[in-house]
């Protein structure tokens, strides 16, 4: 007899395989009425052993994370790795969606798989004692497992800053001063979502349009790009997330090096309130056909073995208390995050995208 796991197209399209596609038991006489009951002994632990992990997070950055949940659990990643679409695609995939977890950067991308209706909530003790509030959906559809602060690259040679606010990136003080990548980067998104947030719609407007006067040149590049077009002169202050200095710092490219040890990173606040932070974090996702094992991962991402994870590989910031930083994120100084809940402030993303365009911020 010859018994074919099917594979959606889904799997085909990705070269992932829940399971063999050819398995083949044979019986002898005696053995036929008892065939049926070994073949679902025979597949059901290998459903056990494997989650499918959606992700818009780059390989390198989350493979120390799958391999040690692997090594620890002897459960398999079977990982699928997306630089846009993530949400649409299992939307799309209904159903019969191999989608066990989310994996992704950003509170807006996370929001939306919920608002997508593709998500499930979940109730895990270990997360709601690791993971403060602040970084959770009210109602368990996401975690944030790590964070990372949205600040200010400083010229070493040129500018003296130990403090700032946000309020100050409008002061005319800094015009033709500052760079900056697109406004309608999903990281500037969120922090003018922030602003938002904290300042109400008309005094973010004002704020934005204060910015965009201090602006060097047309927002551009990424956020390793604006560290380069200070050491060339080109602008003497930066927006940019802080993991990515260390990356460029400790990392092996020559020349982004040179970058990330030409900047300062000074730690903004907001008037009364902390640094804006954004989130990676993940989400179950609504028909997981692996539910408990997503469940252990999801779990997983909590433990101190994963967030130390998150932040000596990835030199992101651990949610949970307790665990030590990596040494360049470390020499920032001390983060305070701003108490504003990360949901509150996805709330604020569509007006925040609106008024980019609407201040031709990016022009």
């Amino acid at each position: 007899m010859h018994f074919r796991v099917p594979v959606s197209d889904a799997e085909r399209r990705t070269g992932m395989h829940l399971e063999d596609q050819h398995m083949s038991i044979r019986f002898g006489k005696i053995a036929l009425l008892a065939s049926a009951g070994l073949m679902l002994a025979s597949a059901a632990p290998a459903l056990a052993q494997e989650i499918n992990l959606y992700t818009y997070r780059e390989p390198g950055l989350i493979k120390p994370l799958l391999d040690e949940f692997t090594k620890e659990t002897k459960i398999k990643v079977n990982t699928i790795f997306l630089s846009s679409g993530l949400e649409e695609r299992i939307k799309a995939e209904g159903a019969n969606s191999p989608a066990d977890v989310i994996l992704t950067v950003d509170i807006g991308r996370l929001q939306n798989a919920k608002d997508l209706g593709i998500t499930q909530p979940i109730k895990l003790e270990a997360l709601d004692k690791a993971i403060p509030a602040t970084y959770r959906d009210p109602e368990g559809h996401w975690y944030g497992v790590s964070t990372r602060g949205r600040v200010v690259y400083a010229s070493k040679d040129r500018v003296k800053l130990d403090k700032l606010t946000y309020e100050e990136l409008a002061d005319p003080k800094w015009k033709g001063k500052i760079c900056i990548r697109s406004g309608q980067h999903l990281y500037n998104v969120s922090l003018i979502a922030a602003v938002i947030a904290h300042k109400g719609e008309a005094k973010a407007e004002e704020w934005l349009k204060g910015l965009k006067a201090n602006l060097a040149k047309k927002p551009s590049g990424g956020d390793r790009e604006q560290a380069k077009d200070i050491l060339a002169g080109v602008c003497d202050i930066a927006i940019g997330n802080t993991y990515y200095v260390a990356l460029m710092r400790n990392g092996t490219n020559a020349e982004q090096k040179t970058w990330g040890e030409a900047i300062n990173v000074v730690l903004p606040t907001f008037e009364g309130g902390g640094t804006h932070v954004n989130i990676s974090g993940v989400a179950l996702a609504k028909n997981a056909p692996n539910k408990a094992d997503a469940l252990k991962f999801i779990e997983f991402m909590a433990s101190d073995t994963a967030q130390h994870i998150h932040a000596d590989v990835n030199s992101e910031y651990p949610v949970k208390n307790g665990i030590q930083l990596n040494e360049t994120v470390a020499s920032f100084g001390q983060l305070k995050p701003d108490s504003l809940p990360i949901a509150e402030i996805a709330k604020q993303r569509k007006k925040a995208s609106e008024l980019v365009d609407k201040v031709g911020f990016d022009q």
